[in-house]
């Protein structure tokens, strides 16, 4: 499934050279886990720990059109049940 990703410069997305490198090595770990994706981008990242098993994840992110494209991604992967989205930035809590 090709997920969508915000548009501009604002955010940065994980390569996926990288996402594969660090989903080996934690692959053990992430059935049944609960998943913190910071500063969440499109969500590529926990719909990933998603997709693989993890019970649960949460999105942090603070940027309005990264936020509605988390929401999409996670609708279309139909991730709704086991997402929770908070709209806020890192740093101020």
């Amino acid at each position: 499934m090709v997920l969508e990703t915000p548009e501009g410069l604002d955010t940065r997305p994980t390569s996926d050279r990288i996402k594969e490198t660090l989903f080996n090595m934690i692959a053990f770990d992430i059935p049944d886990c609960y998943f913190l994706d910071l500063f969440s981008g499109s969500g590529q990242m926990g719909i990933e720990a998603l997709s693989r098993g993890a019970k649960s994840a949460v999105f942090v992110e603070k940027d309005k059109k990264a936020l509605n494209c988390i929401n999409k991604n996670i609708a279309k992967a139909k991730f709704q049940d086991s997402s929770v989205v908070f709209s806020e930035d890192v740093f101020l809590r």
